[in-house]
């Protein structure tokens, strides 16, 4: 007898329609699947068939065939198990056929007849609505996550008893589905806050500009001085996530499994800090399976670079296309994926290889060494960079102060306000935040009156800028205004956006 069931595929992100077709027929007691699989999707025979026996149901000695269409698909993972058990099912004629229809399916099983959760479950319940599926039935534990995308009833189920009760009376199961998650744009909870910071007061006005407009934020000084505090305080001030921002963040973490433990969408940013030996696919993406890397895992949220110049020249010149496209594209023999990277970089550094350039007094290193060290980081990705900021040396005084430190939450409600601008100045167009504006944009959003070009002019000469950090300079600018409530851009807002890009210049270009 022939049975058809409903699956889907996640190929990176994205995931696409699988129909597992089973056949069983007289004939030599054989189980071949087909369709190429990977050894996984093949051992699912062994997995389905124990566990049916397992709870009771006597496989005959037959001829079964599995075949997992389209072919041109290649299909890995154990998430093809529950439809692979129900098209057996069905083809034995323990569940009629009629019943199965419009039903999307995916779950691991184990020997005992157990579901286990599966990856990108998000992304599957997105596809079954659609394509205008009545249920969709997935893992027990995966069933929140699925719930998240909305528009279709997501069941989740336990055992392969329960996929037969389910598949027999859909209906009833369907009332009982996993409601959705309501979303609160609420404020996640940090055990950091700015608080704690003391001193190092133009650094924290460095990273309060960058949180407003999503700005590229590097850190430059010596040991101890607080540069890692400060950045793994930045997601305390970032903005409240929204549903948007919520759902593409969850859809790469889903595709990684990352969403397993019974959540629903994600609340808070991410922040991923990977260590100074990550590799360039690791960072971007790729692998035998194509799976998202660190910088899409950290897409809407940080990407925290500690110590920038021990990390690899080919990692740091992976950045440089996704910081201008915001998206990675892999492209492989078997495809084409395309990965988020809307995500704001912050980097730390220091200046010399032992950390004390330019204090002479301290810094043992020959010019020689601190150029070597310093030419790690490349002129274009400085470019992309908008914000540089110099963390100086911390004063006795300031270390064991209790001065009345500016919170997280102080900070975070000027961000807010300023990305609440921004907002709805860009209503309707493809950008959200100042970094976010090209050349044209630049002109019509960020005009400059006559004094304004004056002091551009004379930063372009002086600190002979690329056209890239010109407009860079424009567009901190135009967040320093909004910060202040300025509707235009006023001379102050240039001159400490151009104090910005001058840091880098003094230790680049030794002055």
């Amino acid at each position: 007898m022939f049975s058809t069931i409903l699956s889907a595929a996640v190929l990176g992100i994205e995931a696409y329609p699988v129909e597992v077709e089973a056949d069983i027929s007289e004939g030599l007691p054989m189980f071949s699947m087909v369709g190429d699989l990977s050894p996984e999707v093949k051992e699912a025979a062994e997995r389905v068939r124990t566990a049916l026996r397992n709870t009771g149901i006597a496989f005959p000695a037959r001829r079964v065939t599995v075949n997992l269409s389209p072919a041109h698909i290649r299909k890995e993972g154990t998430r093809y198990d529950l439809p692979v058990a129900a098209a057996l099912l069905t083809a034995l004629g323990i569940v009629p056929q009629e019943a199965v229809k419009g039903i999307l399916m995916v779950g691991e099983i184990g020997l005992n007849g157990q579901l286990r959760p599966v990856s990108g479950v998000l992304q599957t319940v997105m596809l079954a609505r659609k394509l205008r599926c009545g249920l969709c039935l997935v893992p027990k534990e995966n069933a929140r996550e699925g719930a998240a995308a909305a528009g279709v009833p997501v069941v989740g189920i336990r055992n392969l008893e329960e996929l037969m009760a389910c598949l027999m009376n859909p209906e009833e199961y369907a009332a009982k589905a996993e409601p959705a998650p309501e979303w609160k744009a609420c404020q996640p909870l940090y055990q950091e806050d700015f608080r704690e910071i003391n001193g190092q007061q133009g650094v924290r006005r460095a990273a309060e500009i960058a949180a407003a407009g999503m700005h590229n934020f590097l850190m430059i000084g010596s040991p101890g001085a607080g540069k890692s505090m400060i950045a793994r305080r930045m997601p305390t001030i970032l903005p409240r996530l929204t549903l948007e921002e919520s759902l593409e963040i969850s859809r790469v973490y889903s595709a990684c499994g990352l969403l397993i433990n019974g959540e629903g969408l994600a609340v808070s940013r991410p922040f991923r800090a990977p260590h100074h030996t990550v590799s360039a696919n690791a960072l971007a993406g790729g692998g035998r399976k194509i799976m998202p890397g660190e910088i899409s895992l950290a897409t809407r949220g940080i990407l925290f670079l500690d110590e920038l110049p021990e990390f690899s020249g080919n990692a740091l010149e992976v950045l440089r296309q996704p910081m201008e496209e915001g998206r990675i594209v892999i492209s492989r023999t078997n495809g084409r994926y395309v990965f988020p990277a809307h995500f704001q970089l912050v980097a730390a550094m220091n200046p010399c290889k032992c950390g004390y350039y330019p204090d002479r007094t301290r810094c043992r290193c020959l010019p020689g060494e601190i150029g070597r060290y310093l030419r790690r980081i490349s002129r274009p990705l400085l470019d992309r960079i908008d914000i540089c900021a110099e963390t100086p040396r911390i004063e006795y005084r300031e270390l064991t102060g209790k001065g009345n430190n500016e919170s997280s939450a102080a900070i975070r409600s000027r961000v807010e306000a300023a990305r609440k601008t921004q907002e709805k100045r860009y209503r309707g167009l493809k950008w959200s935040f100042n970094s976010e504006l090209n050349t044209a944009a630049i002109r019509q959003f960020c005009p400059l009156g006559s004094q304004e070009k004056k002091v551009m002019e004379y930063a372009f000469e002086r600190l002979d800028l690329s056209a890239r950090a010109y407009h860079r300079i424009i567009k901190v600018a135009r967040t320093i205004a909004d910060l202040e409530g300025e509707p235009r851009i006023r001379e102050p807002h240039l001159l400490e956006a151009v104090g910005y890009r001058s840091v880098d210049r003094k230790f680049w270009n030794g002055e």
